[in-house]
């Protein structure tokens, strides 16, 4: 695997280098890849596993180099056995993901199966009521495929559909009128990886958040691609999604199909992509139950309650 990593602060690179570049030496003998600087970049190369741990102590250095102008040995050491330790200290069923916070995990076992699904398939359909972790749990997967060097890129995608209100109105550019529909995956996407990080993968072009118009005529290759809110998409919308999807991506749709906001008359593409697509070998079908939800408590009575009421 090859990875390049962009330097944050050019101007420190003898902090972060070290001496002769002793720190790269570092890195490079304790996990056994070649690492090149050239330009602003630090290029990593060998098994996926270890470019990952050490671009995890490269991220750790220059976090630590945006506080201070320098660097110890004892502060790249450290970093260096946290990466190394961290496979240890995770218990084989969390996700593993950018933050350093408590880990993220399957808390019933209806979300066990869809994370299973995600992992195990090339494309992914979740339905569920609200509260049972389809967004959270498909931007968390898709945040420790992106680390652990499985896909180059995690693009997130929503149809721009009111919940009947008609925001067309909101002041702004193009960017702040289609951001009130992509916020609930930023806050997922923050919860996996601190600001920085997510604004500099953004820059980079590693992460995209775009709502699904935007998608039409792309490929997308080794990338993970997150559709939410997909029962709001019409059966035409969703074969073009559906349509991006390249080589060595996957590819997780997720929506509640009692909460669908199209024109009255209109078929959810998700409906119908669950219908034409059951049966097919690398595609798997999830659905999450009310015994699921994992909001406050209020919510699954909440769900109840409008469920007896449709009856």
């Amino acid at each position: 695997m090859n990875l390049s990593l962009t330097l944050e602060h050019p101007e420190k690179k003898l902090a972060l280098f070290g001496s002769a570049d002793r720190y790269l030496r570092m890195i490079r003998d304790t996990f056994g890849v070649q690492v090149v600087s050239r330009d602003d970049e630090v290029r990593l190369s060998g098994d996926k596993e270890q470019v990952s741990k050490a671009a995890a102590v490269l991220e750790q250095m220059q976090k630590k180099l945006r506080r201070q102008d320098w660097l110890s040995a004892d502060d790249v050491g450290q970093a260096i056995q946290k990466a190394a330790d961290q496979d240890r200290q995770r218990s084989a069923d969390e996700i593993d993901v950018y933050s350093r916070g408590p880990g993220i995990r399957a808390k019933t076992a209806g979300q066990q199966r869809y994370i299973d699904a995600i992992f195990n398939n090339d494309l992914t359909l979740c339905v569920g009521p609200a509260g049972t972790g389809k967004t959270y749990l498909a931007v968390a997967a898709a945040a420790s495929m992106l680390k652990r060097g499985h896909a180059r890129r995690l693009v997130l995608a929503r149809p721009a559909v009111e919940a009947g209100e008609r925001l067309g109105f909101l002041p702004g550019d193009l960017q702040a009128k289609v951001n009130p529909y992509l916020r609930p995956l930023f806050d997922a996407l923050h919860d996996m990886m601190d600001f920085e990080q997510v604004k500099r993968f953004m820059v980079n072009d590693v992460i995209e958040v775009i709502p699904l118009a935007f998608m039409r005529g792309r490929t997308l290759n080794e990338s993970i691609i997150i559709l939410d809110e997909a029962q709001n998409t019409t059966a035409a919308q969703m074969l073009m999604f559906l349509t991006r999807l390249g080589h060595d991506s996957k590819m997780i749709i997720t929506g509640d199909t009692s909460q669908v906001d199209l024109p009255e008359g209109t078929q959810s593409g998700l409906v119908d992509a669950l219908h034409k697509l059951s049966g097919i070998k690398g595609i798997a079908q999830v659905e999450l139950e009310r015994s699921d939800i994992v909001r406050h408590r209020l919510v699954q009575n909440i769900v109840n309650a409008y469920e007896r009421g449709r009856d």
